[in-house]
């Protein structure tokens, strides 16, 4: 089932409970998949990929919205941007733990031969091309703790 139908069941479902702040959140969601089909003349259904690369700008966003919020003591917002995170989260693949992106960050490190900060880039695009869907940030703060100290001689 396309991403775009399950959002549309979910406004069904969250209308007929009449759980506003879940509409609001999904149909938000519905309205950027919307803009992504057709921006730059496009027309047509999305890709699971860009479906996917769509869910995880919103939830980046609704994540700097809230540290902004909390940074400055507004905490009715924050709270309001953490509903709707956790609604978009429910769409996407489930992150990983530290442990587990540690291991596959190794196993592609080793299984690649990858030495070297220069080798950032290709280790964070193997990553994402094997586990599509987690958090960017602690990826690639993992593949930097490896490959940093790391030095052929």
């Amino acid at each position: 089932m396309k991403l775009k139908d399950k959002i549309d069941a979910e406004i069904k479902s969250a209308m007929l409970s009449k759980n506003a702040d879940r509409l609001k959140a999904l149909r938000n969601i519905k309205s950027l998949i919307m803009v992504a089909e057709t921006e730059n003349g496009k027309t047509g259904e999305l890709n699971e990929e860009r479906e996917l690369a769509v869910l995880q700008k919103a939830a980046k966003q609704r994540k700097e919205s809230i540290d902004i919020f909390k940074t400055n003591s507004r905490e009715e917002l924050a709270d309001a941007e953490l509903k709707e995170l956790l609604i978009i989260e429910e769409f996407l693949p489930k992150q990983m733990s530290d442990n587990e992106i540690m291991e596959r960050v190794l196993l592609i490190i080793l299984e690649g031969g990858y030495t070297g900060i220069k080798s950032i880039g290709l280790v964070i695009k193997e990553f994402n091309t094997k586990f599509p869907g987690q958090d960017g940030k602690q990826v690639s703060r993992w593949i930097k703790s490896v490959l940093d100290p790391i030095t052929i001689i």
